[in-house]
């Protein structure tokens, strides 16, 4: 903190896959604003929405009231995801809280108050609160915070996990753990979860949802029946602060009863369900039908082992890791001297800004997660930068 320049990454503009300093530098958004931009910045379909709710109905509680333009919103993701019911928040750690607190309380109002543990992937991240640091699994982000978490169990032991009468959920990132570096993990490792269970299963799509690794959402590909599904980044199109937990029927319907029963859901936030986000989610929405975004991410995906291949062979890149547009790049980090920037990676992420792409390295690993909308060329701009940027700093 004591070294960070602010003034060196200040942005002030925005409009596609561009991002402007206050410098008037044009870069690249190479990281999509840490994988929320969706359809590129500033797309008039989202901002028009976004004007036209401002003027309509700018906010309202979601406690014991409600909006149609939320209802609407729930309707479309509960279609998209198969869940029936929907709880808003702002953002995506906010979103695995309420999941979390959700499969405790499930299990006491079901009569099974003991399942209280929660098991986990290795190297998993769910965010930097209190219960999302408790189902992470790195070091930097929770080591320090242990006073204030709870242990999880680790997902490697998974069939004496569902045999355990102490586990409230499994919680998992669909194929891409985009925090530890856009670690793919390989699809065989969810098949004891797509079979029946007693645990609910809790699958966290806030990095991977709204198409990042080819489909709507990564579960799709993995064949899962989540019981619960948190949402977020993408969520808005990348404009502003919303996500969401989506609960199955059986998880609903646990909660139901009198007043005096004290089964509800004791959970909220100030602007969960707010109109002006849940406007641009559903302009965002249906810019995936009508500009048919998932066929755009299918073609580039298709063509990106060609334009990642001069990475593959180059001798200071380690590993490229890639399920659709979710791409990390892992340098040899005994091959570069730092200088002084933080990190080997962070003066190879240096480097690229100066030539006109804004990533940010996740320990030696590089990112590259575009907009869905980036164009073929400007990802050929971006190989090329980077491997001009480790040209210049090979022995």
């Amino acid at each position: 903190m004591a070294s960070f320049d602010a003034a060196a990454r200040t942005f002030v503009r925005a409009h596609g896959t561009t991002l402007v300093d206050t410098a008037g530098h044009e870069v690249f958004d190479a990281i999509s604003s840490v994988w929320t931009t969706v359809h590129g910045h500033g797309h008039p379909a989202i901002v028009a929405a976004i004007a036209r709710q401002a003027r309509e109905l700018d906010h309202v509680t979601a406690l014991g009231a409600d909006n149609p333009v939320a209802e609407e919103l729930a309707a479309r993701l509960c279609a998209l995801t198969r869940c029936a019911h929907v709880m808003f928040a702002g953002d995506g750690a906010s979103a695995i809280e309420a999941a979390l607190k959700m499969a405790v309380q499930y299990w006491q109002n079901v009569g099974e108050p003991q399942r209280t543990r929660f098991v986990r992937l290795r190297d998993a991240y769910h965010g930097d609160t209190a219960g999302a640091m408790a189902v992470s699994d790195i070091a930097l982000f929770k080591e320090r915070f242990a006073a204030i978490t709870v242990d999880s169990l680790l997902y490697d032991d998974v069939e004496t996990a569902l045999e355990r009468d102490d586990v409230a959920a499994i919680i998992v990132e669909p194929i891409v753990q985009a925090a530890a570096g856009m670690r793919i993990v390989p699809k065989e490792r969810y098949a004891m979860l797509r079979g029946p269970r007693t645990p609910l299963l809790i699958v966290d799509e806030i990095a991977t949802g709204f198409g990042r690794t080819g489909t709507m959402f990564a579960f799709e590909q993995l064949a899962l029946d989540p019981d619960i599904v948190a949402l977020g980044k993408g969520l808005s199109g990348g404009t502003l602060p919303l996500s969401a937990t989506l609960a199955s029927e059986r998880v609903y319907e646990a909660f139901l009863g009198s007043y005096g029963e004290a089964r509800h859901f004791c959970h909220g936030h100030s602007y969960a369900g707010n109109p002006i986000a849940c406007a641009a989610a559903l302009a965002s929405l249906h810019l995936f039908t009508s500009e048919e975004t998932l066929e755009t991410v299918a073609r580039t995906d298709a063509a990106l082992d060609t334009v990642l291949a001069p990475l593959a062979v180059h001798p200071l890149v380690g590993e490229v890791r890639r399920r659709g547009l979710m791409i990390g790049i892992e340098v040899a980090a005994e091959g570069i001297a730092a200088f002084d920037a933080p990190t080997p990676a962070w003066r190879i992420a240096n480097e690229l800004y100066a030539r006109g792409h804004f990533t940010r390295p996740i320990g030696a690993t590089l990112q590259l997660v575009p907009p869905l909308v980036a164009s073929l060329p400007e990802l050929h701009s971006f190989v090329d930068a980077l491997v001009a940027a480790l040209d210049s700093v090979s022995p």
